[in-house]
């Protein structure tokens, strides 16, 4: 099933999406194609589908597209075999793929056709209103910021938006404290921060990476932390996020670890997947290598 959302990057995968589904036709690959209309309504298909049997899917849009396919993937629970996942990046950010190639669809058609799959492992937040997976990224505190004022006040302009986003944001730096412990700690850790995430991969934000140690393989989360950097810092070092340099700064910080517990008073807006969620988070885990992708 190619599930293909005409909105994503801006109305692009709506232009594009036919010819490619159309090559893949050609090179004699079978594909039953759906449409989404609304948010929520890839996981919605993903579901009944994969209650039917379904166990391919493609997913053509963007990371948000993505997320909802994956998530109708678990909908139903676990199974035995693991589902396979391929992409047509047709999205804005699309940072999935970029641990792979940056050559995008073209890569990613060569892959289909080439039945090229590989295991990939798949995070689980279990929060207050029930569970939610997730393959790129989850991060709370500045990150999470900038994304919601992109998408409030600079969505339309595309990625200059979120140099604009981000902007806006350091006028007023917040560094927030995220009670969390990690693989059973047995201390809180209750140290102020400018942000958190805890990755599968290493990109975000098209092309930022800000985990250029993580695997998507090997089992585990890498846990990126950034202190209470002051506004100086922030824009000193702010580019050094796009070749992953930004590690080298004493407030920096990573850790591999496989699970994560919070001690939230309330619920907090994380960024995940290119989605901005508001949640309380309570357990963060990895479930090896649960997904077959398509790379």
């Amino acid at each position: 099933m190619a599930v293909v959302n005409p909105a994503a990057g801006q109305g692009r995968c709506g232009k594009l999406a036919g010819p490619a589904l159309a090559k893949l036709r050609a090179s004699g690959l079978e594909l039953d194609v759906v449409e989404t209309h609304s948010r929520g309504h890839a996981k919605h298909l993903v579901t009944e589908a994969h209650s039917r049997g379904c166990r391919r899917f493609v997913s053509v849009g963007g990371d948000g597209t993505a997320f909802e396919v994956l998530n109708g993937l678990f909908s139903n629970g676990p199974v035995a075999e693991p589902s396979t996942l391929a992409f047509l990046p047709f999205g804005t950010g699309n940072c999935f793929l970029r641990d792979f190639s940056d050559q995008g669809a073209r890569y990613a058609i060569k892959a289909i056709l080439a039945g090229r799959t590989r295991p990939c492992d798949v995070m689980r937040l279990s929060h207050s209103d029930g569970v939610i997976h997730f393959i790129n990224m989850l991060s709370l505190g500045f990150t999470a910021d900038v994304a919601r004022m992109t998408i409030r006040r600079f969505k339309f302009l595309g990625r200059p938006g979120f140099v604009l986003g981000t902007f806006a944001c350091l006028a007023r730096v917040h560094k927030p404290v995220f009670p969390l412990r990690i693989d059973g700690d047995s201390e809180t850790d209750n140290r102020q921060c400018l942000f958190l995430a805890f990755n599968n991969s290493k990109f975000t934000g098209g092309n930022m990476m800000i985990a250029p140690n993580a695997e998507v393989g090997d089992g585990l989360l890498e846990f990126v932390r950034w202190g209470p950097i002051g506004h100086f810092g922030i824009m000193r070092n702010l580019m050094r996020i796009y070749d992953g340099s930004h590690l080298k700064h004493p407030m920096a910080s990573r850790r591999e670890c496989r699970q994560v517990d919070f001690q939230l008073d309330g619920p907090v807006d994380l960024l995940v997947d290119g989605e901005l969620l508001t949640l309380r988070c309570q357990k963060l885990e990895v479930l090896p290598a649960a997904l077959n992708v398509m790379l």
